[in-house]
């Protein structure tokens, strides 16, 4: 009986034993399959973003591989930031809204953000004529898919003076995304703001999305002139459209906030961030440089990046929304070189039409075919090359010892 007893009893460890076995190749195999979806869909989502992936990453890793950034050797690296519509917009889907370099030098624990404004006329290489430079990316785009970019960091290059290295291009899709997976991005205001007038424009009534009339009319007229003489003699309406606004207007049509902190939800924040015609292009630009902020704030505070749902919700979102030349290797050694960045100086400048004798360093003027134009003052780019290259202090010289 008693050896029966113990046979049972090493029967049922066994038993417990295969059941413990059994359980942990479920979960292991769960593990796996999960890892594998998530890697797979990480490497997917890289690939469209970067156009490198996971075994790129890994390459990268392998000891005595060149893992620096490109200028990071030189001590600064450059990177165009380009916010646009989206190419399925036909508003202008292409056209860069918003134009930034960010420029970092890990050895000084320095960065800058510098906003360049986008109706800077430009030699247009993709032309090979003179266009504002927010076009030169479209432009490039047709010329064939990743074009857009590589023209976009030659021009910037020759109005700066510096070595481009890098690019990053987001669609307004991707920037609402990134602000909901984010639980929102705040900012503080000093005085209340108002965008009464860009969201709510008339135009030619069209039954579908411009139905509201607004009892005015937008009239083609042609000159009448006396017989046999360049002299205007009256001007004759040749054709006439009744104006219509939206009955669903963006951003409410009048966009308001108060004075204080606000926590902006996606619409909201893509709303503050393009609002410009009761203020202008250069504050527009002054107003995105606080919104980046803010994301870069949220993004990088404690947990965001650690956080599955979260990582999971941004990975979603760049998929389709964010285009870069940088490979995922550069991607992470960028982020490893913030880390490493502890209390850094970061330096924001607009570039606008002032009279400040650091930053107001374009001025206006009508183009027959562009329109409202910028052109750089004294009619060449050393100013504003100044600007960017100088924008960092040069570190202060140890005194000699008497």
């Amino acid at each position: 009986m008693s050896y029966i007893k113990q046979a049972g009893d090493g029967g049922q460890v066994k038993f417990y034993r295969r059941l413990w076995f059994k359980i942990a190749a479920v979960i292991a195999v769960i593990v796996i399959i999960v890892g594998g979806i998530f890697a797979w869909k990480t490497n997917s989502i890289l690939s469209r973003i970067t156009g490198g992936g996971i075994l790129s990453a890994i390459s990268h890793n392998i000891p005595g591989m060149n893992n620096e950034l490109k200028g990071e050797k030189e001590g600064r690296v450059n990177i165009l930031l380009l916010g646009m519509r989206g190419a399925n917009d036909p508003a202008g889907g292409t056209l860069a809204d918003t134009i930034m370099l960010l420029s970092v030098e890990p050895k000084t624990n320095q960065a800058s953000l510098i906003s360049i404004p986008r109706d800077l006329f430009v030699d247009n290489p993709a032309t090979e004529s003179k266009t504002k430079i927010n076009a030169v990316y479209a432009y490039g785009e047709r010329k064939g898919a990743g074009q857009g970019m590589t023209y976009m960091e030659q021009v910037v290059g020759n109005i700066t003076g510096l070595p481009i290295q890098y690019a990053a291009v987001i669609n307004f899709d991707g920037f609402k995304k990134i602000v909901d997976v984010l639980g929102g991005v705040t900012i503080t205001l000093d005085k209340p703001f108002e965008e009464s007038v860009q969201f709510n424009q008339p135009h030619v009534c069209d039954g579908i999305t411009f139905t509201v009339p607004t009892g005015k009319f937008d009239q083609k007229t042609a000159n009448v002139y006396w017989p046999g003489t360049r002299t205007v003699k009256r001007v004759r309406v040749t054709a006439s459209y009744p104006l219509c606004t939206n009955a669903n207007p963006e951003c409410n049509g009048d966009f308001k906030l108060d004075i204080g902190t606000h926590t902006l939800n996606s619409t909201d924040a893509l709303c503050y961030a393009r609002s410009r015609e009761t203020s202008n292009d250069f504050q527009r630009a002054a107003r995105q440089q606080q919104v980046l902020q803010g994301v870069k704030d949220k993004l990088l505070s404690a947990g965001t990046l650690t956080d599955f749902s979260k990582l999971n919700g941004i990975l979603d979102s760049l998929g389709d929304n964010v285009k870069t030349d940088m490979q995922p290797w550069e991607l992470k050694r960028l982020y490893d070189i913030y880390t490493q960045m502890k209390n850094y100086k970061l330096y924001q400048k607009v570039i606008d039409g002032t009279d400040d004798p650091e930053v107001g360093l374009v001025y206006g003027q009508k183009d027959e075919t562009a329109g409202d134009i910028l052109l750089p003052k004294g009619d060449n780019f050393d100013r504003i090359k100044s600007l960017f290259q100088n924008i960092f202090p040069a570190p202060a010289t140890p005194s000699t010892p008497k």
